[in-house]
């Protein structure tokens, strides 16, 4: 009975001391072999590993990557990238609604609240119905010229 070959190549980036933005990579190939009635082609698969911390355990996500791609935080809104924004937003806890992709959702222990992302401005609105003792929703609105620090610090200082 012949059998056809799977090859698997792990490539492993490490850190670089010469060129820290491109890493050199190692290559290693694991080969597994599958008996001729499965297929009769060869396949290739490429798994990339990252040098991240091995105690997460995790590959490098594209949220990942945007979020290292944020401009400092000391420069206004409007000179982020909109999947920037959105890593961003993630990593602050929020997630996004499934009915407007422009609508994201945040529940903290103290208040609950949704942030509205507009053309000109950025609104949150925290919402009575969540923990706290609110009497009406609260809204706020925050022009995209502001630095993205001084909007996380209104946003997360709550109602």
């Amino acid at each position: 009975m012949s059998a056809f070959h799977v090859s698997k190549l792990i490539i492993t980036s490490q850190a670089s001391a010469t060129h820290p933005k491109f890493p050199p990579f190692s290559v290693f190939r694991k080969s597994v072999s599958f008996p001729h009635s499965v297929s009769r082609c060869q396949m290739k698969i490429a798994t990339f590993v990252s040098s991240k911390s091995s105690e997460a355990g995790e590959l490098p996500t594209a949220e990942d990557e945007w979020l290292s791609r944020l401009p400092d935080k000391n420069k206004p809104l409007y000179s982020h990238s909109l999947p920037c924004i959105e890593a961003w937003l993630r990593s602050l806890g929020f997630y996004q609604s499934r009915e407007d992709r422009a609508v994201w959702l945040i529940e903290k222990p103290d208040w609950h609240a949704q942030l509205s992302l507009d053309v000109t401005d950025l609104y949150i609105r925290y919402l009575k119905s969540g923990p706290g003792n609110l009497e009406r929703d609260v809204e706020r609105r925050f022009s995209y010229a502001l630095s993205r620090e001084d909007i996380e610090n209104a946003i997360l200082g709550g109602p």
